[in-house]
């Protein structure tokens, strides 16, 4: 039977119904295109509903046998300006989503989840056990549905894997899909259109962090090494194995600036940017501790930030091109 990638049609929801069907899987994407791109998902099954639409959830639950949920917003800035949003879909919907799976007796469920789960931890890198005290709406949201994931599994039987990942970034090898947010906030992709000149100056957001060139420090993972990630962690489901939640992260960790010079020593080109006030929400140090998944899921990040970059910089001047002409 297929699987259901829900918000299959975004970034990393689109990379992972390709590396499912790379291992044999059969997959019916759905997405409601609020956000995600039919283009992205081009050659797969695709059922065009919101989240929250039981009826159509209900359709399509009957057809498969794992679900995988991407469906959420996600970015920090937003979810501090509007909360509302964030919490209809990611909460509300989100359940929505988990209780017809429950319904259709669907007993696997992978779960995106994130590291701002952790809010500000007092340690990085951050293991499992690090206390969960989400700083922003969006952190929140997602712990939300963590917790009900837990209780589900519990009073249900409902067994999931919910993947703490860390920065998403770089783009398919293939050239063909990538990261496609309008607007775009996240950094790789937003540096590489100011190198482009599509966009203004790249706005640093806050140098006085207590990090040593005083800019956020994050794990940037390749988004086929997260796709690969959860393929691993149904194969894991099918096989019998045991509700988790996991960080997905490469264990290292660079800031805002390392970043930038990649860029500049990939493109050969400067980086317009500017330094601006810190974003609120941002915690200064964010580093996976990703010892777990990779003994659970006999899993590790293979690719490098010098490759996250050149795979965006493909994407940049070549597929994504393409689709914005289309």
């Amino acid at each position: 039977m297929p699987i259901l990638v829900v918000g299959g049609a975004g970034y990393i929801g689109s990379h992972a119904a390709r590396a499912l069907r790379r291992h044999g899987y059969d997959v019916l994407v759905y997405d409601d295109l609020s956000r995600g791109h039919r283009s992205l998902v081009e050659g797969f099954e695709l059922v065009v509903a919101d989240m929250a639409d039981q009826g159509r959830l209900t359709q399509v639950m009957k057809r498969v046998d794992a679900v995988m949920h991407f469906a959420a917003h996600s970015q920090v800035g937003e979810s501090v300006r509007n909360p509302r949003i964030y919490f209809q879909n990611n909460a509300v919907g989100g359940l929505t989503l988990l209780n017809t799976a429950l319904d259709a007796g669907v007993r696997k469920f992978i779960f995106s989840s994130t590291c701002a789960v952790y809010g500000v931890p007092e340690k990085v890198p951050i293991i499992e056990a690090t206390p969960r005290q989400p700083v922003n709406p969006y952190g929140t949201s997602k712990l939300f549905f963590e917790n009900a994931l837990e209780a589900y599994d519990r009073a249900y039987g409902l067994r999931y894997m919910s993947l703490r990942y860390f920065n998403a970034a770089g783009a398919d090898e293939s050239g063909e899909i990538g990261e496609l947010h309008d607007p775009e906030t996240h950094l790789i992709p937003a540096a590489l259109k100011a190198v482009t000149g599509e966009q203004g100056e790249l706005e640093l957001f806050g140098s006085d962090y207590s990090t040593p060139d005083g800019t956020c420090i994050r794990d940037y993972i390749h988004v086929n090494d997260l796709a690969n990630a959860h393929v691993l962690a149904l194969k894991k489901l099918e096989a019998g194995g045991g509700s988790a939640a996991l960080n997905l992260g490469t264990g290292l960790g660079c800031s805002v600036k390392e970043v930038i010079t990649m860029i500049e020593e990939v493109t050969g080109s400067k980086v317009p940017h500017r330094e601006g006030p810190r974003r609120p929400g941002d915690p200064p140090s964010l580093v996976a501790d990703p010892s777990r998944a990779q003994n659970a899921l006999q899993w590790k990040a293979s690719r490098s930030l010098l490759e996250i970059v050149q795979t965006a910089w493909q994407w940049e001047r070549g597929g994504r091109q393409k689709v914005r002409k289309a």
